[in-house]
């Protein structure tokens, strides 16, 4: 196979500018998907339900804005929607060291910046998801959301790994000057794209609610419908296990920064495998099979985490964390390229933010109870419940017609159409 053909979309100069924007964006996410949480246990003192209501507070934009998010961005060129996201939300982060240098930082603060950021983030998302079909064009789009899936994996692995020892060093609160400056380098980077879109055309009087409910339309498809409900199960009890496992780590299993680090890279390179691995899967297994198979093949592992003991067990239990992504990344991959397929031009941002508000709006609840069940149960038994769960989202996945579509369909579902 010759060079040309491995690169593929990578020697579009666009889609490379996207790429590394993506790179650097993500590299900043996941070092406050550490940093953030830690700023509240280790230097605020926070207890399990605080640690909840922060992760709550985090997704609490997907709640807020999340309807009418799309029905906006449909009408705005989405590239300049995801720099302004991007710059927006750098600035709001660097704000959370200024507060502590100056001795201002606290809980609250640290609620405030999370929802701000939150709600850029929906923005970002939904533009995101809406430009990849304008950019590289349907016929492309497994390869695109498989390259872009591989570097949001790739950061997965070396984020945790760069945050553990910066928060060792640094701090928590200093180390997110390293996400700042990552998101405002993606924002930079975004605006060297010259592939333009034309502005969307709207109607002499837009109305909001019209363009939200005809983005409902969505949840009237059998596939698209299964895609979010099973999304939505499998989120909220991610975050159940997630808001405890920091907690579960660094107070049951005693580890530092730079070992929660390292557990948090080893799932990064299992999201890496899945991203490399995720077209050739959906090609052997299908692509509506796959969709519900990975989350029941893949989930069940993470009970090796409260099983766990201080030491070396905990590190074998890790394996169960990275089997959980690359199942998580294969089946990602596979979901996004059919909503991106079923969906008209017009209806992107609304199909994005609609599936979004459905299947993240259970998160910031999932945060709520993964800090009161950790409260009332302890964090080991959090992840018993949050493991249950996970596995049980594919039920949606598979009394749906996905359980027997193996592949794509060509073009844009009639039913959206119309």
């Amino acid at each position: 196979m010759s060079i040309p053909s491995r690169l593929g979309l990578l020697r579009d100069p666009d889609f490379q500018r996207l790429f590394a924007a993506t790179a650097l964006g993500q590299l900043g996410d996941r070092i406050i998907f550490l940093a953030l949480p830690l700023v509240a246990i280790v230097a605020l003192n926070a207890d399990e339900f605080q640690v909840g209501l922060l992760a709550a507070m985090t997704t609490a934009g997907s709640l807020l804005v999340g309807l009418p998010a799309g029905a906006w961005v449909d009408r705005m060129r989405k590239r300049s929607v995801m720099i302004s996201a991007d710059l927006a939300r750098a600035v709001a982060l660097l704000t959370i060291p200024v507060a502590w240098w100056s001795e201002l930082l606290t809980i609250w603060w640290l609620y405030a910046v999370a929802l701000v950021h939150g709600v850029l983030t929906v923005f970002f998302d939904v533009a995101y998801v809406s430009y990849l079909p304008h950019l590289v064009g349907r016929g492309n789009l497994v390869e695109g959301n498989s390259k872009l899936s591989a570097i949001r994996s790739a950061t997965s692995i070396s984020g945790p790994g760069m945050a553990g020892p910066l928060v060792g060093w640094l701090g928590a609160p200093v180390t997110l000057v390293v996400s700042s400056v990552g998101m405002a380098m993606s924002g930079v980077l975004a605006t060297g794209i010259r592939k333009r879109e034309q502005k969307p055309e709207s109607s002499e009087h837009p109305q909001l609610l019209r363009d939200v409910k005809e983005g409902l339309v969505v949840l009237k498809h059998p596939v698209l419908r299964a895609i979010i409900l099973g999304d939505a199960m499998f989120n909220l009890f991610l975050v159940i296990y997630q808001t405890m496992l920091l907690v579960f780590l660094e107070r049951e299993m005693d580890l530092e920064s730079f070992g929660i680090g390292l557990i948090l890279s080893g799932m990064g390179c299992g999201a890496l495998l899945g991203a490399l691995w995720a077209t050739r899967v959906s090609k052997r297994v299908g692509q509506g099979p796959v969709i519900w198979l990975a989350p029941l093949v893949t989930c069940p592992l993470t009970v090796l985490m409260p099983l766990a003991h201080p030491g070396w067990s905990v590190y074998v239990a890790a394996l169960g964390l990275a089997t959980l992504s690359l199942g998580g990344v294969v089946r990602f991959v596979a979901q996004s390229s059919l909503q991106q397929t079923l969906t008209p031009d017009r209806l992107l941002g609304r199909m994005s933010a609609t599936a979004r508000f459905v299947s993240w709006g259970g998160i910031p609840l999932g945060g709520l109870l993964g800090g009161a069940s950790g409260s009332v149960f302890g964090a080991k038994a959090t992840l018993w419940i949050g493991a249950a769960g996970m596995t049980l989202s594919a039920i949606p996945y598979f009394l749906s017609p996905l359980r027997n579509m193996r592949e794509l369909p060509e073009g844009e579902d009639p039913e959206l159409v119309r």
